[in-house]
């Protein structure tokens, strides 16, 4: 595995973390905390966009490709963000994907 993806997958992590502490200062129905994950989820479908496919297939109960399409329809549709499709990746995708990119990494994520 190379540092780029190795800093990729950590990049993941990150993002993740940071989507947590901000939904401990708010609910997504708070625009501030709506916007904030968005960004963060924009910078997991990025970083996962750069990793390379053999590591990622290493996963194969994790749709890649959707989160990548996430960080499109994010990214260029603005104001057709629909909050429940938010809400629904993180209480029930993130924390599959945190364990699933911690295993590639073999448990050596860098925080």
């Amino acid at each position: 595995m190379s540092r780029a993806d190795t800093q990729w997958l950590n990049d993941v992590l990150n993002a993740i973390t940071a989507i947590e502490r901000h939904l401990e200062r708010g609910e997504l129905s708070d625009p501030l905390v709506f916007d904030a994950v968005r960004v963060r989820l924009i910078e997991i479908g990025e970083a996962v966009s750069h990793v390379d496919q053999r590591l990622l297939r290493q996963e194969p109960k994790i749709d890649w490709r959707a989160i990548k399409d996430m960080r499109n329809h994010l990214a260029h549709n603005y104001f057709g963000t629909d909050e429940l499709i938010v809400a629904e990746v993180i209480n029930h995708g993130l924390e599959a994907l945190a364990m699933a990119v911690d295993r590639i990494l073999g448990g050596k994520s860098i925080k």
